[in-house]
């Protein structure tokens, strides 16, 4: 299946790698994150080595209506978008009553509902063709609850449930949903979260965003609804079903405090 993906945060990390599997399928794209000189590079590296059409739009998911905007700069270049991955998000570290507030607004809004928007916006065209495949970004924070990451943890149980409620939803219009849920990845997610100095957070027990991304996009394809990466994240995923909520929680807790 041809047609243009749209990438949200771009520009580096998991979705700057995607970039090179859509790219090696000759996939066009329309790539999007804040940071405009990193996008253009990305852009640059991809046309250089690859045969496809590498469209930079710049936007800012963290301001209400920036979605919007997306959509309809895309549109108005009769911009037909078959791949959707909404790969954009951050998260906090620390006590939630300590946060910054319009940080956390933040997070939302990026996380949760600028995703919703999107999906909201670019789904009906997939439908109506009868073909679409849509990569939602969440990770395995999604199944249970994360003290000292409050907010992100629930954030990406929010994605988790909509993605397999709406792939449910979708079952025989041709067009999938599918929830990468990853463990820790070396990016620069926990330096701007602030969290690379967890016990959670350890190089030898990260994997890496080319791993991530592989497994992401090959699980896209297959229109798998849920994709966890990696063993011990698929057994902590079927583990929280079994303990006790209260201990989850608190070894959730332990794990994410600072090391000694």
């Amino acid at each position: 299946m041809k047609g243009c993906a749209l990438i949200t945060g771009a520009s580096s990390g998991i979705g700057r790698v995607l970039l090179e599997h859509f790219a090696a399928d000759g996939i066009d794209m329309v790539i999007t994150a804040r940071d405009v000189a990193a996008l253009t590079k990305a852009a640059e590296d991809i046309r250089r080595r690859h045969d496809v059409a590498v469209f930079v739009i710049p936007a800012d998911l963290s301001i209400p209506g920036e979605s919007a905007r997306l959509h309809k700069e895309i549109s108005s270049r009769d911009i037909q978008i078959a791949y959707l991955v909404n790969n954009a998000g951050f998260g906090n570290y620390g006590l939630f009553q300590e946060a910054d507030a319009e940080k956390i607004d933040a997070i939302v809004q990026v996380n949760v509902a600028s995703l919703v928007s999107l999906t909201r916006l670019f789904l009906p065209a997939m439908v109506s063709e009868g073909r679409g495949k849509i990569l939602q970004v969440a990770s395995v924070a999604a199944f249970q609850p994360g003290p000292l990451m409050a907010v992100y943890y629930a954030t990406k149980a929010f994605v988790l449930s909509f993605s397999e409620a709406v792939s449910e939803e979708l079952r025989g219009t041709g067009v999938s949903m599918t929830c990468l849920c990853p463990g820790p990845v070396v990016t620069q997610f926990a330096k701007r979260a602030n969290f690379n100095h967890s016990r959670l957070f350890q190089k030898n027990h990260a994997a890496s965003a080319e791993d991530v991304a592989r497994y992401a996009y090959r699980a896209m394809l297959k229109g798998k609804t849920v994709a966890v990466h990696g063993l011990g994240n698929r057994i902590i995923a079927f583990a929280n079903r079994l303990l006790p909520r209260k201990t989850v929680v608190r070894l959730v807790r332990f794990v994410q405090e600072k090391r000694s």
